[in-house]
């Protein structure tokens, strides 16, 4: 019973809407004084369900290559109920926010490009959605930083530049390992990502140097006078991550992947939040 809990959690993308909210609730908690904060955040909830479940609704694995791959083709129903609730989630909260279409619109259509080659009347646009690794990690820091600054008007700061730094390096690292799990199907399929491109001592190199850089990055947040303590919490998730490289390049497991190193990009957010309180 827990287990069908859980995995209803995780692969109907409940999980990775949460991580995502939280890592927006760090943002605000960092740069306080947005006029838009529930309205936004549950704007990027909503659509975070969206492009989640829309993403996987058009995906048709094999049977028995995966945990996810399996629910997900014992249970489109429920991938098209939760679209559903986030697309109508998506359009009451964007009405608020409609004076900062633009900024919203334009990572909007940058999603899609990422999933619509799915679709065969789109399946140009393959060509399209290229550089895999640093695409996903440039959408997810616009999404739970840098749109958060642009919808609020929060006039620009060193700080929130170190910020939105630190939070690309350490999902940049967790999209290395993602897409290396991905590079042989990527390869096939014609993408174009730094597991596809490079060797793996190449590989190597790029993931522990962009950790060396988040810790590098994060720690100047110290001297830009943020508590001791925040910037210790958030270097934890990099450190891990960097201590899971081995591991995960040899074990696909979808908990892994999908529960641990997704949390990884929310685990400080969790953490600097409940020693807020």
């Amino acid at each position: 019973m827990l287990q069908r809990i859980f995995n209803f959690l995780l692969f109907s993308n409940i999980y990775i809407a949460v991580c995502a909210a939280l890592m927006v609730m760090q943002t605000m908690q960092f740069f306080p004084g947005g006029k838009h904060n529930s309205t936004f955040l549950y704007f990027i909830v909503s659509s975070t369900l969206v492009s989640y479940n829309f993403h996987w609704f058009l995906t048709r694995p094999k049977p028995g290559t995966s945990q996810r791959g399996d629910w997900t083709l014992k249970h489109r129903g429920v991938l098209l109920v939760m679209l559903m609730i986030g697309i109508a989630g998506s359009i009451i909260f964007f009405i608020p926010l409609m004076k900062h279409w633009l900024p919203i619109g334009f990572i909007v259509f940058i999603t899609f490009i990422y999933s619509a080659p799915k679709i065969p009347i789109f399946s140009r646009l393959n060509k399209i959605a290229v550089a895999k690794t640093l695409f996903l990690t440039t959408v997810w820091v616009y999404v739970t930083s840098v749109l958060y600054f642009l919808v609020n008007e929060i006039p620009y700061t060193q700080e929130q530049f170190l910020f939105v730094l630190s939070r690309f390096f350490l999902i940049y690292c967790i999209c290395i390992l993602f897409d290396y799990r991905d590079h042989e199907d990527d390869r096939k399929n014609g993408l174009s990502s730094l597991p596809v491109n490079v060797n793996s001592s190449t590989l190597a190199i790029f993931f522990y140097g962009s950790a060396l850089l988040f810790i590098i990055v994060t720690t100047l947040l110290y001297f830009k006078s943020w508590q001791g303590v925040d910037v210790m919490l958030m270097l934890i998730p990099g450190i891990i991550v960097a201590l899971l490289y081995n591991y995960a390049r040899n074990h696909f497991s979808d908990y892994l992947y999908y529960f641990i190193l997704d949390g990884m990009m929310m685990f400080s957010s969790l953490l600097t939040l409940l020693i807020g309180f």
